[in-house]
C-alpha cells in the first residue's frame, strides 16, 4: 500500500482572522458578573474556568474580548514549559473574557475539524515549535507572537479523516488528562499523610520522641574504584540511586580510572548530596548488590533501631525538605551545601516501638508505589499517543470513515 503524507499548513491559513491579545484589567474583589481569565486557566489539561477572576464592572474595553464557544486560546507568555498551552473555550461562564497573555482565535471549520485541530496543537510536534521560537532570557518570561502562532505547522488530512482522528487521538488524551488527575490526587493523599505523620503535632505523641539522626544513621566511609563488581550510580532528585549513563561511564574510564577513590553505597543506604539537598537531592538506595557514587555525596548506614523505609520517608517529606534548605551553609564562592555534622544533629520524631515504624512504613510505601504504578501507566499513554500520532498524522494508518463522505 502507497502510504500518503498529508500536507502541512500555516495554522494563520486556516483561521476566520488574525489571533488576537486579550485585556488584562484591575480586577474586582468581589464577583462583578463579568470574568477574566487568568494566565493559569490553561493549566495542560485545557482549559479551567476556575481560575477566573472578577472582572470591572465599570470598565467597558472589557466587553470587547468576550469570548464565545468554540474560541481557541493560546498562553502567549509564560515559563518554557507552560507557553503556548491551549484550551477551547466550550461556554459554562457568562461575560468572560481573556487578559493580555493569551491570544484568541477561532478556526474556519470548512478547512479544519475544530477537535482536530485541539489534537493537534496539544501534541509533541507544537509543543517543540513552539519552545524552540519562544523568545526571552532563562531568567525571563518564555513569549511567542503573533506571527508565531500563525506559523505553527499543521498536517492537514481531508476534513472527514480528521474527524476521525481527533475521535482516536481523543481518546488517548482523555485517559492521559486522567491519569495526571489521579496522580495528583495520590500525591495530595501521601503529602496529607506526610503532613500528618510528620508535621507538629507528631511532637505531642506520648509513643514518640524526638531522634537526632546520628542516633538512626552512621556514615559509611568505605572507597573504592568503579569497576563491573561495584557499578558507577548517581543520585538523581526524581530517581533516586540510579546507574550513571553509558556515555558517562565510557568517559570516567577513559579520564579517571583507577585515579578517583568513589563513595561505597549498600543496599538500604541513605544517600543525599550536601549541595542539592534542600532541593530534595536525598533517597534510600533501592539496590540489588554493593555500587559507586560520586565522593560528592553523603553516604549512611541505617541503624537497626528504625525502620530505613519509614526513616526515607521522613526525610524526603516536603516540610523536612524545607527544614533543610534552612540549613545550607555557604556563600556563592564556598558552595552552599548543608554539612554532614548539621544533618545528622537534626532531630526528628518518630515511633519508639519498632512494629509501629514497620506498619506506618507499609502505609505510605504502599501509597508511594500506588503513584510509581499510575505513573508508569501514564508514560505508557504518552508514548501510545506519540505512536498513533506518527502513524495517523503521515497517512501510514488511515481512519475509517463512512462510505458516502469522499476520503
Amino acid at each position: 500500500m502507497t502510504v500518503r503524507h498529508f500536507i502541512s499548513q500555516p495554522l494563520g491559513s486556516l483561521l476566520e482572522a488574525s489571533p488576537q491579545n486579550g485585556y488584562s484589567p484591575n480586577c474586582s474583589d468581589i464577583p462583578t458578573g463579568k470574568w477574566v481569565l487568568g494566565l493559569s486557566s490553561l493549566n495542560g489539561y485545557g482549559l479551567s474556568l476556575a481560575e477566573a477572576k472578577p472582572a470591572p464592572l465599570n470598565d467597558p474595553i472589557v466587553d470587547r474580548f468576550y469570548l464565545k464557544p468554540g474560541d481557541f486560546l493560546i498562553s502567549r507568555s509564560n515559563v518554557l514549559d507552560k507557553v503556548g498551552r491551549v484550551g477551547v473555550f466550550r461556554g459554562g461562564l457568562d461575560n468572560c473574557s481573556f487578559p493580555d497573555l493569551i491570544m484568541r482565535f477561532r478556526p474556519d471549520t470548512a478547512k479544519v475539524n475544530p477537535d482536530y485541530l485541539e489534537a493537534i496543537l496539544k501534541g509533541d510536534g507544537v509543543v517543540k515549535f513552539i519552545r524552540q521560537h519562544a523568545t526571552g532570557t532563562s531568567g525571563s518570561m518564555k513569549k511567542i507572537n503573533q506571527h508565531t502562532v500563525e506559523s505553527i505547522p499543521i498536517l492537514l488530512p481531508p476534513i472527514q479523516e480528521q474527524k476521525g482522528i481527533a475521535a482516536v487521538l481523543g481518546t488517548w488524551y482523555l485517559a492521559i488528562e486522567k491519569s495526571e488527575q489521579i496522580i495528583a490526587a495520590k500525591e495530595r493523599h501521601l503529602h496529607g499523610l506526610y503532613q500528618r505523620l510528620f508535621g507538629l503535632q507528631s511532637h505531642s505523641r506520648t509513643d514518640w520522641r524526638p531522634y537526632r539522626l546520628s542516633e538512626l544513621l552512621t556514615q559509611r566511609d568505605e572507597r573504592a574504584i568503579p569497576s563491573e563488581a561495584l557499578p558507577l550510580y548517581s543520585l538523581t532528585i526524581k530517581s533516586g540511586v540510579t546507574p550513571k549513563t553509558e556515555r558517562y561511564d565510557r568517559e570516567f574510564l577513559v579520564k579517571d580510572a583507577g585515579i578517583k577513590q568513589y563513595a561505597v553505597v549498600c543496599p538500604g543506604d541513605i544517600v543525599f548530596n550536601p549541595a542539592n539537598l534542600r532541593w530534595g537531592a536525598i533517597a534510600r538506595a533501592k539496590i540489588i548488590g554493593n555500587v559507586v557514587v560520586s565522593p560528592i555525596y553523603e553516604v549512611l548506614k541505617v541503624n537497626e533501631n528504625v525502620n530505613g523505609s519509614l526513616l526515607e520517608h521522613a526525610l524526603t517529606c516536603p516540610r523536612q525538605i524545607n527544614y533543610f534548605a534552612t540549613k545550607t551553609e555557604g556563600t556563592l564562592i564556598e558552595r552552599m551545601a548543608v554539612k554532614v555534622d548539621v544533618f545528622l544533629h537534626t532531630k526528628i520524631y518518630l515511633p519508639t516501638k519498632k512494629d509501629e515504624q514497620n506498619a506506618i512504613a507499609t502505609l505510605l510505601d504502599g501509597a508511594s508505589r500506588e503513584i510509581q504504578l499510575h505513573k508508569s501507566i501514564l508514560a505508557s499513554l504518552i508514548e501510545q499517543k506519540r505512536g498513533l500520532m506518527q502513524k495517523l498524522l503521515t497517512g501510514q494508518w488511515r481512519v475509517t470513515v463512512p462510505e458516502t463522505e469522499e476520503v
